[in-house]
């Protein structure tokens, strides 16, 4: 071992934090530090831009510990038996580790499942009528094809939550019947019965503070049904399955999970349980995706899968990338699952444990979610707990406000979605009809929707256009001036207007404003952008505008930037609107296609 620098670090000084603070304030120049750098989420939690060891961190205990071996779930929904196995024997050889079984019509236990060997493959059912008889089949055919009870692994989950809030239906005869069904898997350790998923909440788009709080509550509503049905307490924890979503927010939703753990502990120990082993699915979620370039969905399944695998979670279910516009094909299902195999074989996860332990931002994260969590929690149970506050739309209204501020956030462009509102492809071809109308939320229910429907809704308007019309708009952004700005506000509208769908030729510069309106105005496009400098717009814009009303009355004409002082009078020279940074993209573009639909009429 070479010890010549042994002690290069003993001749520098300790940096305190005031230091860093200090130079970080001296590079700012004066802006406010509270609101260039520090994280204000939509949990509400604020998380600074450093960590020293001189702050005070929180770490939470019972956060999970990473799965040495978790589960790489795949979907299969049984319309025969006999296909349904078939899918997923193929799926086994492509390395899927466990499968999901949506029963929804009588199928044959002893079909569905075989040549799968259920000592190395999880199997699980979502289960809907009859579900009694299926699983006394099911329990029985195990016993009689496993070499130890505690082989057996996965799950039953009854979709009683998901049903109640995005349907508002809950069976008594399925919380009647958990007790039972508890009782007949009690006999396989490692399998869960009593399945309580959050899905719905992320879906319909909470915050993951909700998320967490609001699965707690169910839990507690369900374990108190099960206890005046005369369940056994520890027998209740020890065969309890979660499944959460996970958003795109990679290290909120490490310490989503965490936490989640945590709290679980937690309110386990006011019931006086504190020995149980539950399970934890994480699932890709709905609300991150898009039908726009959908191929980023890989790339969104993948940062969502990890997140989920350092939060300790024991299994994932990872969508295929087309399945909210199409069925889902051989292609896109085999890649879904390599997404967890490759994370399993080549980056080592689960093979490390519990790497993101003793991280400063991770375990704040962790803590912080858990304690604004808990407070939810609380404010719901004083409510009546989960049905109450859901019945009396508590629930709803708390999930509305998060998902509206979403919604504005993707409309002003200050939450990006890669192929939606920033960086849209502007060469794929997609058919109106898979695209949204646009959305209505129930105020009784939740509904699980993409983020996205509102802008994909506005390229639905455009396609509609193409096909009435047989000519797609074209954008001609026509520059002048500054060449740094210039090409800066080009650019920005390029993106900015490419989330339409029109088509947005490439620059054009010109020596001149005058030689750039009278190009731009006899050009065949049908929207024009000015682009060029504040300092341009201040000497030439007025010319700009009054050149290009003289010789085209029609098209409409934009301004990229925003010069107050100006726009008054360029509006009235006949200028139609500004884009900037501030702009809506949902109400500009709708503007624009007002306009152009009213040209097609006429």
């Amino acid at each position: 071992m070479n010890t010549q620098n042994n002690t290069l670090f003993s001749n520098f000084a300790p940096i305190t934090k005031e230091q860093w603070l200090e130079k970080v304030n001296i590079d700012l120049k004066g802006a406010d530090f509270d609101k260039r750098l520090v994280w204000r989420n939509l949990n509400d939690i604020t998380l600074p831009p450093l960590y020293t060891p001189e702050d005070a961190i929180t770490q939470l205990s019972n956060t999970g510990e990473n799965a040495a071996a978790f589960v790489n779930y795949r979907h299969i929904k049984v319309n025969s038996a006999t296909e349904a196995n078939t899918q997923a024997l193929k799926a086994i050889a492509e390395g899927i580790t466990g499968l999901i079984f949506e029963v929804t019509t009588e199928a044959s236990v002893v079909q569905l499942l075989k040549d799968i060997d259920l000592n190395t493959i999880s199997v699980s059912f979502q289960l809907e009528d009859e579900l009694l008889e299926f699983a006394t089949n099911f329990f029985a055919y195990a016993n009689n094809h496993l070499i130890a009870p505690e082989n057996l692994k996965g799950f039953i989950d009854l979709n009683l939550i998901t049903e109640y809030v995005t349907t508002g239906n809950l069976p008594q005869s399925k919380l009647n019947d958990l007790n039972r069904l508890v009782e007949l898997g009690s006999a396989f350790p490692n399998y869960k019965t009593l399945s309580i998923s959050g899905t719905a909440f992320l879906d319909s788009g909470s915050n993951q503070v909700q998320e967490v709080a609001f699965t707690l509550n169910a839990l507690v509503y369900v374990i108190e049904n099960c206890l005046k049905n005369e369940g056994n307490l520890e027998t209740l924890f020890n065969n309890l399955h979660f499944q959460l979503g996970i958003s795109s927010e990679y290290f909120v939703e490490i310490g989503k999970f965490r936490a989640f753990n945590s709290l679980l502990a937690a309110i386990a120990k006011t019931y006086g349980v504190t020995e149980y082993k539950h399970s934890l699915t994480a699932k890709t979620s709905v609300w991150s995706k898009s039908v726009t370039d959908p191929h980023t969905n890989l790339l969104r399944a993948t940062t969502e899968a990890m997140s989920a695998l350092l939060g300790n979670v024991d299994a994932v279910v990872i969508d295929p990338f087309d399945k909210e516009f199409k069925e889902t094909s051989a292609f896109s299902n085999r890649i879904a699952g390599n997404i967890s195999t490759i994370l399993r074989e080549e980056s080592y996860f689960g093979k490390v444990a519990n790497p993101v332990d003793g991280s400063y931002y991770i375990e704040d994260v962790t803590s912080k979610i858990a304690e604004k969590a808990l407070a939810l929690f609380k404010e719901v149970e004083t409510r009546g707990g989960f049905y109450d506050a859901f019945e009396s739309d508590y629930i709803q209204q708390q999930i509305a406000e998060i998902r509206q501020r979403k919604l504005t956030l993707l409309s002003q462009r200050r939450l990006a979605m890669v192929g939606v509102n920033k960086y849209p492809n502007l060469m794929e071809s997609i058919p109106s009809n898979i695209l949204s109308e646009g959305s209505s939320q129930s105020s009784k229910l939740l509904t699980p929707r993409r983020a996205t429907q509102e802008i994909e809704a506005l390229r639905r308007t455009t396609e509609e256009l193409v096909e009435t019309s047989k000519k797609r708009p074209i954008v001609e952004l026509s520059s002048f001036g500054n060449l740094t700005m210039r090409k800066a506000r080009a650019a920005f509208s390029y993106d900015f207007l490419g989330v339409s769908g029109f088509e947005v030729w490439q620059e054009k510069s010109y020596n001149s404003a005058q030689e750039a309106a009278e190009s731009s105005a006899t050009s065949n496009s049908d929207v024009v952008v000015i682009c060029s400098s504040d300092q341009d717009y201040e000497t030439d814009a007025l010319d700009f505008v009054s050149t290009f009303r003289a010789l085209n009355k029609d098209k409409i004409l934009l301004l990229a930037g925003n010069p107050v002082a100006l726009i008054d009078a360029l509006k009235e020279a006949g200028l139609d609107d500004c884009i900037h940074i501030k702009s809506d993209v949902i109400q500009t573009i709708s503007g624009i296609q007002q306009k152009l639909n009213g040209l097609v009429a006429h």
